[in-house]
């Protein structure tokens, strides 16, 4: 078996897997690369893979970052089935959609801008809405824990990672064409523990055989979060302050996962008296739709969750939480003062709304900023949380005076306990060695500072490989 890595190699952003063996080829995610200077011409730059041959593809989840190349498999050649949970399959349409839409409104932009200087050759975006599509109907939904063959001789099952609706671990069992049976396990981007609404992660069961290779996701193996209860408390404390200050508060978040997660203890946080009533604007259309998801995938959510839902109370709704779809609703969000909080995309800061509400607002100091995920160095997520006095939004400087706070505890990613504790589940039985391990989806110092954790409280080595590069097992 040979797995070739083309993203997510030394950075967060790209993820995609080529698994081979002598019976077949198959592709896991295609996601986008995000956040840096150098992403757009990453995405434009095809990967060496040859899309007609592959036997299938696997999506782990529906992030941009996971699943925002694949428009790009049809124009490649590729015919086949894509495997996802069905959520991830519902969940994947949204994104897509969105993702398109906002290339062809950014291309469109970039090109008026262009004419207006004088500059006449077009930019086109990576793919339109017309190919979404073509992609959509390579679905098929695969159930958690449920055994398929999506390739000869290669078995697919997926467990839930707990990163948000419909997230999936990947086990992939493959036998050769001499019965030689080989067993990878893919973390994909895994959740922490007792976060709102999602099942914990739960490592892929092998069934009493120990695995050849893991590759395990590493975005915050430097480090741990704060406790969930402590980054409530803080939450609380910000919320609090700036109702009673009459301040507006910026959310930048993902509109699946992040979205439903601050509604979720906002939600909790007014109905237990812990921070007065107020305003909560969900300023994105596709965490609009999303939250729908959420609500019909009840049932793979928490006991928590469904203890609320069984006493009439659903966490994801509130007539104090305004969806504003329309493009008019949000600009009129600009001009509100008081009391307010506004959640919008991106979470990475790299487009959507927030960067009008940012442009509108971050020179005013009656504003609060949250930033509650991961933002990508070099993006302007991560020049806010590194308190930049300018940052510059749309060709223009524009000065930070709104107060920016962090809350690293509702990352959707688990930290590096998390990390390590999810690997310890592939100890071997006594005698015997452990399995090949690959750090993936992290940044060079966050995985070669979790490498460190795993070889001293777990003695397992780690493998750190850059773009390109071949795990052969």
């Amino acid at each position: 078996m040979r797995i070739t890595l083309f993203g997510a190699a030394g950075e967060v952003t790209g993820s995609c897997y080529l698994v081979e063996t002598d019976r077949a080829r198959v592709l896991i995610d295609f996601g986008m690369f995000q956040g840096n200077h150098d992403a757009q011409q990453k995405n434009e730059n095809r990967p060496s893979v040859d899309a007609p041959s592959l036997h299938a593809v696997v999506l782990s989840h529906a992030h941009i970052d996971h699943v925002g190349r694949m428009p790009l498999l049809p124009m490649m050649g590729y015919r086949g089935r894509i495997f996802a949970t069905p959520a991830t399959c519902e969940v994947a349409k949204l994104l897509l959609e969105d993702t398109a839409e906002l290339q062809e409104n950014d291309a469109a932009r970039t090109n008026r801008k262009n004419a207006a200087r004088g500059i006449h050759s077009e930019v086109q975006p990576l793919y339109r809405l017309r190919d979404i599509p073509p992609i959509l109907a390579m679905f098929e939904g695969v159930g958690y824990a449920k055994s398929r063959e999506i390739a000869p001789g290669m078995t697919l099952r997926f467990t839930d990672a707990g990163h948000i609706v419909g997230s999936a671990s990947i086990e992939l069992t493959c036998v050769d064409k001499g019965g030689v049976r080989k067993v990878a396990v893919f973390s994909a981007d895994l959740g922490q523990s007792d976060s709102a609404l999602l099942k914990d992660p739960q490592p892929p069961q092998t069934e009493g055989v120990t695995p050849d290779v893991v590759f395990l996701e590493s975005t915050y193996g430097d480090r741990d979060h704060r406790g969930v209860h402590e980054t409530i408390e803080e939450f609380a404390g910000i919320l609090q302050q700036a109702i009673w200050d009459k301040e507006k508060v910026l959310i930048p978040s993902f509109a699946v996962g992040r979205s439903q997660t601050l509604i979720y203890h906002i939600g909790e946080l007014m109905r237990s008296g812990r921070v007065p009533s107020f305003q909560t604007y969900l300023d994105s259309p596709l965490a609009v739709e999303a939250t729908k998801l959420y609500e019909k995938y009840f049932c793979l959510m928490d006991d928590e969750t469904r203890g609320l839902l069984r006493d009439g109370i659903n966490p994801l709704a509130s007539p104090r939480v305004v969806p504003t779809p329309s493009a008019d609703e949000s600009r009129k969000l600009n001009d509100m003062r008081g009391g307010m909080v506004v959640i919008a995309g991106s979470g990475m800061c790299n487009g959507g709304r927030i960067l009008h509400h940012f442009a509108h607002n971050l020179y005013k100091r009656d504003v609060r900023v949250i930033i509650a995920g991961f933002q990508p160095e070099g993006g302007l997520g991560r020049r806010l949380v590194e308190k930049a006095d300018h940052v510059r939004i749309f060709g223009d400087d524009v000065p930070v005076r709104a107060q920016v706070h962090t809350l690293g505890g509702f990352s959707a990613h688990t930290g590096q306990s998390g990390l390590v504790e999810w690997a310890r589940a592939y100890r071997p039985p006594t005698g015997k060695a452990w399995p090949r391990l690959v750090l993936t989806h992290g940044e060079n110092m966050q995985r070669g500072r979790l490498r460190e954790k795993l070889q001293a409280e777990l003695g397992w080595s780690a493998l750190c490989p850059g773009f390109g590069e071949i795990i052969e097992v």
